[in-house]
């Protein structure tokens, strides 16, 4: 699939689900009850130990069902083993130029984390496909506004601070997706491997997303 495959299909879920806990042996299991539920795009972060064989697990598992990627990623090496793992898409939680410019070199999606118009701003100019606004409940949904209203080329997707209360009001602010991790994939639930807790949310996520664009 190409890059603008990728992207069509992170606008169509708007859903971007943040996997991250202190160890990796459920986590593929966690990506499978998601995908069930009807979330196909999964970020799994480097802050979990061992992250590239769980992407490399995952991937081989489950394939194109999902869209997968890496996220925290914080320079342009890491990057590059995070394809080679089998990563689909990166999300880095700052601007960082070079992790993008990876990204544009393997003609691969790239969320680049900003939050002030000026961090947007230049990482849509570096070639940053999706700018993560981050920490989003810093401003909330009004702050997502303020900035889709003069830069409304830019694709913004809020991160942190998005919660069942909040996901209809980021995405009538302007958002094109958001990014969900401990409000969907909660810490506890991974560790007490409860796949029906993580299942529930995820189906009420989805039901949220669809309800909301159908107005």
């Amino acid at each position: 699939m190409s890059k603008q495959d990728d992207l069509n299909r992170v606008l169509d879920s708007a859903i971007v689900a943040i996997i991250r806990a202190p160890s990796g042996e459920l986590l593929v299991d966690v990506a499978m009850t998601l995908y069930e539920a009807g979330i196909d795009v999964i970020e799994v972060t480097f802050t979990v130990p061992g992250v590239l064989d769980i992407i490399s697990q995952v991937h081989r598992e489950l394939g194109d069902r999902i869209l997968l990627g890496a996220g925290t990623v914080l320079d342009p090496e890491t990057a590059r083993a995070a394809f080679l793992a089998g990563a689909q898409f990166l999300v880095t939680p700052c601007v960082n130029t070079d992790v993008i410019r990876m990204a544009n070199r393997y003609d691969k999606l790239v969320m680049s984390g900003a939050f002030t118009p000026t961090e947007v701003l230049t990482a849509w100019e570096a070639g940053a496909d999706i700018v993560k606004v981050f920490p989003a409940d810093i401003g909330g949904p009004s702050y997502l506004k303020s900035l889709h209203g003069p830069l409304p080329q830019i694709k913004l997707l809020p991160t942190g601070g998005v919660n069942l209360e909040t996901l209809p009001d980021f995405l009538n602010a302007g958002a094109c997706a958001v990014g969900l991790g401990s409000s969907l994939v909660e810490k506890q639930a991974v560790i007490d491997g409860d796949l029906g807790r993580i299942r529930d949310l995820a189906s009420q996520y989805v039901a949220l997303v669809k309800s909301t664009r159908n107005g």
